[in-house]
């Protein structure tokens, strides 16, 4: 029998896809279905038997006040982010293409920290913190600086927020660069001729153009920050006490530092799961809605 040309092709792309999906399969797909099935159980990590324990480690999860807090602040964590990542890197990236000679080096030098690892960039903003700021409000005598950055609850999560910013911002004006390269000269040029000023032009002709990239730095944003981890760990460990503790150094702590308990801390990580599915569903809908009426 001999196959069809779209036969072939299909195969063709299988065979290409094949290898890929191969490697999702075994390295995010199965580990999932062992995260739902140990979540079941009360499996320490490390014995090789272990009961069934149904849904009591969710029950109990939701009753954990550290737990609850840590999606409480991680909550917040998300919303500075979400806000301040996306306007910061706009921003940046429209500031970027104004530049006519030295484009390239501010995309370059705007981009460079997300070439670096957070957790050597956290212990770098540490040595700023705690060595030069102090070395600097002594030479300028900026008093406003002069805070225990790390130290203080009150002022040791807006050090993670510039962390994370510093860290991430750089990523997204790549991308809002990408959008307003595609907006047509022409369109911009008429708004001018008609009278629109630069912001008229951006608000009612470039923003609307770019917004499927908004979609998409609004739903990076929203992935990275509800899963941060290195940023936290480097900067402030979850301190002091459990002040800055977001979600996933709370599971880690449950699994792997305290308790040993690699059950319970897989039902808070489907818990995470089903936050981040949810939430990232309802923006992705709204945000397609908006898409459209743009």
């Amino acid at each position: 029998m001999k196959l069809t040309k779209k036969y072939k092709q299909t195969v063709i792309l299988l065979a290409f896809v094949f290898p890929a999906l191969l490697f999702y399969a075994v390295f995010t797909i199965a580990p999932t279905i062992g995260g739902v099935m140990y979540s079941l159980t009360n499996w320490n990590g490390l014995d090789p038997t272990y009961d069934w324990v149904g849904f009591s480690n969710y029950t109990e999860a939701l009753k954990d006040a550290y737990f609850m807090k840590s999606i409480w602040f991680t909550l917040k964590y998300v919303i500075y982010m979400v806000v301040l990542q996306n306007v910061i890197a706009l921003l940046l990236a429209v500031f970027v293409e104004s530049r006519r000679q030295s484009k390239v080096w501010f995309r370059t030098i705007f981009f460079m920290p997300n070439m670096l690892s957070l957790i050597i960039g956290g212990f770098m903003w540490v040595f700023i913190f705690t060595k030069v700021l102090p070395s600097f409000v002594e030479s300028t005598g900026i008093r406003f600086l002069d805070q225990s950055w790390i130290g203080d609850p009150a002022y040791s999560f807006y050090s993670i927020i510039i962390l994370s910013l510093w860290g991430g911002v750089g990523y997204q004006m790549v991308i809002y660069i990408a959008a307003l390269q595609g907006v047509p000269v022409q369109l911009k040029e008429a708004a001018a001729i008609d009278g629109a000023s630069g912001v008229q032009i951006f608000r009612h002709v470039t923003f609307p153009m770019i917004y499927p990239a908004l979609t998409i730095g609004i739903f990076l944003a929203l992935s990275t920050s509800f899963k941060v981890f290195d940023a936290v760990f480097a900067l402030t460990g979850g301190g002091p006490g459990r002040s800055t503790q977001v979600i996933a150094i709370n599971i880690v702590e449950e699994a792997f530092r305290f308790n040993q308990r690699f059950g319970y801390a897989s039902a808070k990580a489907i818990i995470l799961f089903l936050i981040v599915l949810l939430i990232t569903l309802i923006q992705l809908l709204i945000m397609k809605r908006r898409e459209v009426e743009a």
